[in-house]
């Protein structure tokens, strides 16, 4: 059986309701209850570069990484096998 949120036409109250869809026409057709639909609140994750915002000590170790890293020797993979899989280069732009 599907949740619904019913809201009380004469108290306002809502209510959380765990009852099948017939159950819930029954109490819409009433007219004593009416279906509340709830939206999620919006959210911002992410604006901007994050390179941009990050210490310069992150920034130093990944330059560190990068000079002491060699993506040919260390991974095993041909040339056609390391851009297939997008390690032809590094893509962080320090």
């Amino acid at each position: 059986m599907p949740t619904y949120d019913m809201k009380n036409i004469k108290t306002g109250e809502i209510k959380e309701m765990f009852i099948s869809i017939a159950k819930k026409e029954e109490l819409l057709a009433s007219g004593e209850w009416e279906q509340k639909i709830l939206s999620p609140t919006a959210m911002v994750t992410h604006t901007g570069n994050i390179i941009n915002k990050t210490s310069g000590d992150w920034k130093d170790l990944l330059k560190k990484m990068k000079s002491e890293t060699s993506i040919g020797e260390s991974s095993g993979l041909s040339a056609a096998q390391r851009r297939k899989h997008g390690l032809a280069e590094n893509t962080i732009k320090l």
